[in-house]
């Protein structure tokens, strides 16, 4: 009887990125309180004390998580093809337009659970500094190709951040809210502060 072939042993490294992806994963669909060791070691078919060895504490396992996802995340909002103005709307639209609701989930999960742990909202203060340098970036470009017009990115990238964050309180309303002061504020917020004609960050959308 032939004996089974053993399984290749994995890198530390390796199975340290293959840990993180899971979790990140059951962050965005269920939400950053079922990261548990288990859970994660189920959904990779290996036992608990394997993810307890890299992260001994789930704690650290859980705003390890939250950061590779938002980082996954990030790279879609922060569109590098096209101009400063083009970007824009296409941030605009995924905020707006339900394709980054479980993004926004996430936020709003993590900076309520934030409060609870010095870990987490030490990662989420280091998140929300990555977006900022994004967002400020995109809109220092813009300036300089003559697209924008601010005196101060830094504050319009908050202006910006307000809106966004204000929008997605409502993520996990039951009803659809379509108020055109509500579906529109965050593009109206954007057109102000940037100094761009009002639905100019609109009219690509169907």
């Amino acid at each position: 009887m032939t004996s089974p072939t053993p399984r290749a042993r994995k890198r530390p490294e390796e199975r340290r990125a293959e840990i993180l992806q899971e979790a990140s994963r059951i962050a965005l669909d269920d939400g950053l309180e079922r990261i548990t060791l288990r859970a994660v070691a189920d959904r990779l078919a290996v036992r608990p004390g394997l993810i307890s060895h890299y992260f001994p504490a789930a704690e650290d396992l859980v705003a390890a998580a939250f950061a590779r996802a938002v980082t996954g995340e990030r790279e879609r909002l922060f569109s590098t093809a096209g101009g400063p103005t083009e970007r824009l709307a296409r941030l605009v639209r995924r905020v707006t337009t339900g394709e980054a609701d479980d993004l926004a989930r996430l936020w709003l999960n993590a900076r309520h659970l934030g409060r609870f742990s010095a870990v987490l909202a030490g990662v989420l203060a280091e998140q929300e500094a990555v977006d900022r340098e994004r967002m400020q970036a995109l809109i220092e470009a813009g300036v300089a190709a003559g697209e924008f017009r601010t005196g101060d990115p830094f504050a319009a990238c908050v202006r910006i951040f307000v809106a966004i964050d204000g929008f997605s309180v409502y993520v996990n309303a039951s009803d659809t809210f379509e108020e055109p002061a509500y579906t529109r504020f965050v593009s109206d917020v954007c057109e102000w502060t940037l100094g761009l004609p009002p639905g100019s960050l609109l009219r690509d959308r169907a």
